[in-house]
């Protein structure tokens, strides 16, 4: 076992990351170097890289089913998780023996990015791509990360994989993609952090405006982008799948709940029916992960994550294959 003296303690996005009005401000990525074959460029190589991600963090959620989705064999994969310490240690492989990682060789993430830099104060964050050659964090920009795989890994795609970022389309897709982090993605965590109810309440307003504005451009569209899954559908997706299990709790008398919005959540349940995004969701675990035992006032998802049919539930049918000019076909094929 990697020593656990090595180990940072995780800084707490509520002492760190909010400003002067009680805003939560979340910290920049460390590791955005791109992927290509210039000198300044993480090389694109079979078997170099690992993905590091969570099942609870919707930002390393989207790079395990874009992973799937393209069929990306060459870049291995593992789980983290937390472990409750007296000390908060971050991220752990908990999921392996002696919680270490057997090809890193490290117990914690935070190791892996001490690796790569030594001085690093911030949080240890997944997604991570992790360069197995010199065990260092090469990469945590949840930005741009599946767009990397989508593009610069494309030599590795499994045959027919699909078209997630077409050409003619990416400006317009990139342009979302910023509109649902400020708005839906991150949106959801500035009311959760926020530490004024200024903050909270614009928070608040602001990612419910930005839902109804999806549930009426998803009245005419069976995706974002028409007929086929792209990239932005992955991102808005791993919102979806946490909002009525765990967000709500962190944001008081919520408004609706996703299942509330017709279009959204019929939207939804199409793409977990997909099975990379089935396999990627751990609806299960997002339920049970996230109560609070220690009250008598335990919410309903804690206290039946074990008895909810979430399967059924998600796979209800939902009649968006209507909206398509193509609906036999989820996918654009290259």
């Amino acid at each position: 076992m990697s020593n656990i003296n090595t180990a940072r303690p995780r800084p707490k996005e509520t002492e760190n990351e909010i400003d002067t009005k009680g805003a939560f401000v979340r910290q920049e990525n460390r590791f955005t170097t791109p992927f290509g074959t210039g000198k300044k460029e993480n090389p694109v190589e079979a078997n170099r890289y690992r993905l590091i991600w969570a099942k609870g963090c919707n930002w390393s959620n989207r790079a395990a089913i874009v992973r799937e989705l393209l069929g990306i064999d060459a870049v291995s994969v593992n789980l983290v998780g937390r472990t409750k310490r007296e000390v908060d240690l971050g991220w752990e492989f908990i999921y392996d023996e002696n919680n270490t990682d057997p090809i890193l060789g490290e117990q914690f993430l935070s190791q892996l990015y001490a690796n790569a830099d030594p001085e690093y104060q911030g949080r240890a964050t997944v997604p991570a791509l992790v360069d197995i050659k010199t065990k260092k964090v090469v990469n945590n920009d949840y930005h741009k990360l599946t767009n990397y795989f989508e593009v610069d890994f494309a030599p590795f795609h499994k045959k027919n994989a699909p078209d997630l970022y077409p050409k003619n389309l990416r400006q317009d897709i990139d342009a979302l993609n910023d509109w649902l982090f400020h708005n839906i993605n991150n949106g959801v965590y500035k009311a959760a952090f926020a530490q004024s109810i200024e903050a909270y309440t614009a928070a608040f307003d602001n990612f419910y405006k930005g839902l109804d504005e999806l549930e009426k451009r998803l009245e005419t569209r069976r995706f974002l982008f028409g007929d086929y899954v792209t990239d932005s559908d992955v991102r808005f997706f791993v919102t979806l799948a946490r909002f009525d299990i765990s967000y709500y709790k962190h944001l008081g008398p919520v408004r609706n709940r996703i299942v509330d919005f017709k279009n959204i959540w019929g939207y939804a349940r199409d793409l977990y029916q997909i099975t990379a995004f089935k396999n990627n969701t751990y609806l299960r675990d997002l339920a049970e992960a996230h109560g609070d035992t220690d009250t008598n006032f335990v919410d309903y998802n804690t206290r039946f994550w074990n008895q909810i049919d979430f399967d059924a539930l998600w796979g209800e049918p939902h009649n968006r294959e209507a909206l398509s000019n193509d609906p036999k076909h989820k996918f654009l094929s290259r």
